[in-house]
């Protein structure tokens, strides 16, 4: 069982404001022992990679340590399979380019409907580059799920890279990523999963989803703005690399162009080691994978409790339309971020007036642009979201609740 209030405890910010950070989604508050680990890094072993002094051989223990945490919080094979980068976006745009290089006039990439613009953008540069075929999934407008049927008439034997999220940053929505894989997986294509939504509320389990390659962001699940890319070892061994000619060519590092950001790496780790930190509990076993399922464990009870109360509330107000999975009996198949609009009010409009209230809430697209111009949203400026994580409360929730009657009566 999550202990709220230490949880809450160990995040800096709630020390130094009275706020509701309801702005998960594009961006959770740093835990402290990232902080930690960050500083301990720029204190302690500042340095660049591969010297023969002190410092160096300690900074290159540290991004070591990090590797193996991120292989753990993922279930990879390997640290090798880890490679660290400044955010999802850009490891996607590296990694599309390398995979581009095989890739032939008629072959085709299937997106989705339901991702993040960062899942769909640099596949349709490359097919632009590469004379590709793109095709696109659908969702279904009611629930705003991914269309399976539709899914499955996408892919074919020319398919040679199917994109998906494992959950949607607009609505919560969470795909059965396994299904989607072995689809792929059929016809000779690979897949690559966007989790940045699903890092802090779910745990990921590469080898169970047997996907090809998986990115996430630190900075979603209470570490810094650091990016993570999960790719199958003899995948990444064979893709080739833009880098420089001394660069290993060998993975992690043929990957990880230039100088990292080591502090933020360090801070990653940080974040790791305070989710597997919930998992302690009662029990002597130090084994961090096991920490981090009990962990994930104990997050996900917890927050399956905040999001019922969240849309119970939303649906009680006049005017509010919910977009995503409202039915109490399937609210397992989404992650706590709720999206809704509210009749006469524009977004933007409604999250500077909870802004005013201490409550900070996202509207817009929040780059999920094709999901807003599938549900015909975009031009009216999107939705409000409304992002929970394990260290918001019930408190929050009716803080939000009682701001948003108050608007409704016209207060």
């Amino acid at each position: 069982m999550l202990d709220v209030d230490a949880a809450r405890a160990c995040f800096p910010a709630f020390l130094s404001q009275d706020a509701v950070f309801f702005d998960n989604p594009g961006g959770t508050q740093i835990v402290q022992t990232s902080l930690d680990r960050m500083t301990a890094y720029l204190l302690r072993c500042n340095a660049n990679h591969g010297g023969a002094f002190k410092t160096s051989v300690e900074s290159d223990r540290v991004l070591s340590d990090a590797h193996a945490a991120l292989a753990d919080f993922v279930n990879a094979r390997s640290p090798d399979e880890i490679i660290f980068g400044p955010n999802m976006t850009t490891l996607t745009f590296m990694l599309s380019r390398s995979l581009a290089r095989a890739f032939k006039p008629g072959d085709e990439i299937v997106v989705t409907h339901l991702d993040h613009d960062a899942n769909i953008a640099p596949w349709l540069a490359i097919a632009e580059d590469r004379g590709l075929t793109v095709r696109w999934v659908d969702i279904n407008r009611e629930d705003v799920t991914l269309d399976l049927e539709d899914l499955e008439s996408q892919i074919n034997h020319r398919t040679k890279l199917v994109a998906c999220c494992y959950a949607s940053n607009a609505v919560g929505t969470i795909n059965d990523v396994r299904s989607i894989v072995t689809r792929a997986h059929s016809v000779g294509a690979l897949c690559f999963v966007d989790a940045v939504q699903a890092a802090p509320h779910l745990l990921m389990d590469v080898q169970d989803l047997d996907c090809d390659f998986l990115v996430c962001s630190a900075y979603k699940f209470f570490g810094p703005h650091e990016g993570v890319l999960y790719g199958k070892l003899d995948l990444l061994e064979r893709l080739p690399a833009y880098k420089v000619r001394p660069a290993s060519d060998q993975p992690p590092g043929k990957f990880e162009t230039g100088t990292q950001n080591h502090e933020g790496i360090a801070g990653t780790m940080g974040a790791v080691e305070y989710l597997a930190s919930l998992g302690r509990g009662n029990t002597t076993t130090s084994e961090r994978r096991a920490m981090l399922a009990r962990g994930m464990e104990a997050i996900r009870s917890y927050e399956m409790g905040l999001q019922e109360r969240l849309i119970e509330g939303l649906q009680a107000l006049p005017g509010v339309k919910i977009w995503g999975i409202t039915d109490q009996s399937s609210l397992a198949r989404r992650v706590p971020t709720v999206s809704f609009t509210l009749k006469d009010w524009y977004p933007r409009a409604l999250a500077s007036r909870l802004a005013g209230s201490g409550i900070y809430t996202w509207d817009g697209n929040y780059y999920a642009l094709a999901v807003m111009e599938r549900l015909g949203l975009q031009k009216d400026g999107g939705m409000l979201r409304v992002g929970l994580v394990h260290y918001n409360t019930v408190a929050e929730i009716e803080r939000l609740m009682s701001a948003l009657e108050g608007i409704v009566g016209g207060r």
